[in-house]
């Protein structure tokens, strides 16, 4: 790989020792690397990061192409296959992650949505409650909306990452909105506050009013690569981090890595076998190899349960039980939807070829910035449709929401356009509801299998639907969305392939038109036949919201901890991680925001005990 600017910011070995290792380039190592490379430039900083350096590419940096990341062939993310569960009628369900230099951030739908403060207060860590926090969260942003209801105490105007509409709004917004308040749902201008709930908003994303992608790397990183003026930072990317090595201290003290090429970003006809190099870290090392990758970096490098490990015949350096438990994961299901809306107001003519890209890149359709979700919402249930999900759920509730009135139980949008197979469906226009579950109970895990293996030797199960309150959950959400999408003034019936199937002679029947004008649109009253029947399509048709978290949990070792409050690994010394694997408890959000601002809260800790001023 070739330099990027007039300096040689790709690592090589003549380079020499570092200061600081980045195991992984994701979301939060980015923030992180490049806050302090811009704070000192004499600490010299290396990412090593599994994928490649996406600088510029047109398919991160154009929002509206984001699905083109998440093909089978994608070089832009990692693909974890899941275990066969029964909770998923035998399904193996695939999880993406973000597989190049910005992680996540380079790859996402790029929904601005942050954490509520509850759910940084409920971690029970010094330093990381939500008054902590909130400082940060308006440190990475520069905030463009502006208009009557936004708190400006809440955000931040000078940071590097800015959120904004991306310069493209469809005007179904409006009536998307105008429906939703009709039904007597709550309009919110600002749901990203860390409090306010119980809405729908316009919503933001992480583009900028130029309409391009504001990923980790194209903020915090690719500046400093380019700016001629951060020969301390470098980049080590298409690398595939094997393990940490330790001294023999006590305790065992990280001192670099041991890495190899990653094969799957290797030219085809490359048959050589990869060597594994290693490159020191005089100060310390970093895991951030995010949720799934963490976990099974430690493992490799002795750090996790000692039974596995020595079934591996893996020396042991850290006996931490938690590694790799605890798996989380929104629970996401999308909803399509015929409708009469124009071409222009979805992404439908894109994503099918109808539209050319080629032309709309050369004539600069402001569509290009588009992700094709205007509006958004956190939403919590009525005392009424609490009790209608069983005694069962109704216990959950009583004890893990309604104490905590700030706490969302299902997140809500809608997005201009049908995400699948076009293909599969008749050339139009359409829109799905997306809903996904903010707080799942439901808990899975990830471990290795082969200490050597670094693309396939481990075993996953998601968790998924492994709790029955999580599939309540997820019936109450597809009976809401389904009366706000038959209400929506552009409503053109069901999309089939891609909703539970009724009988004809039940009042849940799919429709296939558009209701009369003047004709009445009462609620749908769903039998439990039609509750079974739904509850059966979850099972078959539920998948990942791309948020996985907790593998790695920052809470006190005795209470299955891996990471202490400064991010340290229990047993060891010079060895943090950060990243979305540090989460005790998960987040009402999608959760980039949460990681962006794990990498501002590590850049300070790191800094502060570095001594290095202005991070």
């Amino acid at each position: 790989m070739g330099s990027l600017g007039p300096l040689p910011i790709d690592y090589t070995e003549s380079m020499g020792e570092m200061d600081i290792i980045f195991a992984g380039g994701g979301t939060a190592a980015c923030v992180a690397a490049g806050r302090l490379a811009r704070a000192n430039p004499d600490l010299k900083i290396l990412l090593v990061e599994g994928g490649p350096n996406q600088y510029q590419d047109p398919q991160v940096t154009n929002p509206v192409i984001y699905l083109s990341n998440l093909v089978p062939d994608s070089k832009n993310a990692l693909f974890y296959k899941g275990q066969k569960s029964e909770h998923l009628n035998g399904r193996e369900p695939i999880v993406p992650m973000g597989g190049c230099l910005g992680g996540g951030s380079s790859i996402n739908f790029m929904m601005y949505t942050r954490a509520q403060g509850a759910d940084f207060d409920s971690w029970k860590t010094d330093g990381w409650y939500a008054k902590d926090m909130m400082p940060l969260c308006k440190k990475l942003e520069t905030f463009h909306q502006d208009e009557p209801g936004i708190n400006k105490d809440a955000h931040g105007y000078d940071g590097p990452i800015h959120v904004s509409d991306g310069g493209f709004r469809s005007k179904s917004e409006k009536q998307f909105m105008e429906t939703v308040k009709n039904m007597g749902y709550k309009e919110e201008v600002d749901l990203q506050n860390l409090d306010t709930v119980d809405g729908f908003s316009r919503w933001q994303r992480y583009v900028s009013p130029e309409g391009k992608r504001q990923d980790a790397a194209h903020t915090f990183i690719h500046p400093l690569l380019q700016d001629g003026e951060h020969q301390n930072l470098h980049i080590l990317c298409n690398s595939k981090v094997v393990r940490v090595l330790f001294d023999t201290s006590d305790p065992p003290r990280a001192v670099g890595v041991e890495y190899k090429p990653n094969e799957n970003q290797q030219p085809v006809l490359n048959t050589s076998k990869p060597v594994h190099k290693i490159v020191k870290a005089s100060k310390l090392v970093v895991v951030s190899a995010g949720a799934l990758g963490s976990p099974q970096v430690l493992e490799r490098s002795g750090v996790g349960n000692p039974d596995l490990l020595k079934r591996l015949g893996v020396p042991l350096v850290s006996d931490l039980p938690a590694v790799g438990e605890q798996y989380q994961d929104h629970h996401l299901i999308l909803y399509p939807y015929r409708s009469t809306l124009p071409a222009e107001e979805t992404v439908d003519g894109l994503l099918s070829g109808r539209v050319d890209f080629a032309k709309a890149v050369a004539e600069k359709n402001p569509m290009l910035g588009w992700n094709a979700i205007d509006v958004g919402s956190k939403l919590r249930l009525t005392e009424r449709e609490v009790k209608s999900l069983g005694p069962e759920f109704e216990k959950d509730w009583e004890r893990d929401f309604a104490p905590y009135p700030t706490r969302p139980v299902m997140l809500c949008a809608m997005l201009n356009g049908f995400l699948g197979d076009h293909s599969l469906v008749e050339p139009g226009q359409y829109s799905m509801m997306g809903v996904y579950t903010a707080y799942p109970y439901s808990r899975g895990s990830i471990h290795i299998t082969d200490p050597e293996d670094v693309l396939n030797g481990y075993t996953f199960d998601t968790g998924f639907l492994n709790h029955p309150s999580d599939i309540k959950k997820q019936l109450w959400a597809y009976k809401m969305s389904r009366e706000i999408a038959r209400r929506l003034p552009f409503y053109s019936g069901e999309l089939e392939l891609a909703h539970p199937k009724f009988p004809e002679t039940s009042q849940a029947a799919l429709r296939k038109e558009a209701f009369a004008s003047g004709e009445k649109i009462s609620d749908i009253l769903y039998t439990r036949e039609d509750d079974a029947i739904i509850e059966d399509w979850i099972r078959n048709n539920l998948n990942t919201t791309w948020h996985s978290l907790g593998t790695c949990p920052m809470k006190p070792k005795e209470q299955g901890g891996v990471v202490d409050g400064n991010l340290n690994v229990y047993g060891t010394s010079g060895l943090k991680v950060a990243d979305l694997s540090i989460p005790p408890e998960n987040v009402g959000a999608n959760t980039n925001n949460t990681a962006l601002v794990i990498g501002e809260k590590a850049a300070v800790i790191i800094g502060r005990e570095l001594g290095i001023k202005g991070v």
